[in-house]
């Protein structure tokens, strides 16, 4: 555990996926065919908190939704990138962009179209119920699934490496 805080402490720029890390994976699909997801508030605190501590935030997702642009505007989440097929490409642009190293930049995706960012980033994350290509890939498997408290523990990991969390803690009080 000690060399995934030494890895945590580095990171200034968190990204996550959507499907399975910040939902539980299910599309919900409407009559209408608008597509329906479920976040979690604990999640989505979260996501809060570490933004607060000071580490930057990005999505980065391979489909497009209208519901991830609400809930990523609801967590203060400003760079947001749909519709990804390369999200090598899209990771090594944000890195160019904040003129960061891969080092500085923790991935949290669960499946395999995740797995080029996630064996170049400094923190590579990922839930229980990933095939075992990604889990293997990862310095870290959350022990909450996907949608139900993984993002959340991935955050309240970072705090706590970077000694931020108790802090973030106390301002709740």
């Amino acid at each position: 555990m000690q060399q995934i805080y030494a890895k945590a402490r580095a990171i200034r720029l968190a990204i996550f996926d959507v499907d399975g890390v910040l939902t539980d994976g299910s599309l919900y699909l409407g009559d209408s065919g608008e597509e329906i997801k479920a976040y979690n508030s604990r999640d989505g605190h979260g996501i809060r908190m570490l933004h607060e501590s000071g580490v930057e935030l990005a999505i980065i997702t391979g489909r497009t939704s209208r519901s991830v642009e609400l809930r990523a505007r609801n967590l203060g989440v400003e760079l947001l990138f749909q519709g990804v097929a390369d999200k090598a490409r899209v990771f090594a642009e944000l890195l160019a962009a904040r003129s960061l190293d891969a080092g500085a930049a923790a991935y949290m995706g669960d499946d395999v179209v995740d797995l080029p960012v996630l064996r170049r980033c400094g923190l590579a994350l990922t839930v229980p119920e990933a095939p075992l290509a990604v889990r293997q890939s990862a310095d870290y498997v959350t022990r909450a699934p996907g949608g139900r408290g993984a993002a959340r523990e991935v955050c309240e990991l970072i705090m706590h490496a970077q000694g931020t969390l108790e802090r973030e803690l106390a301002k709740l009080q």
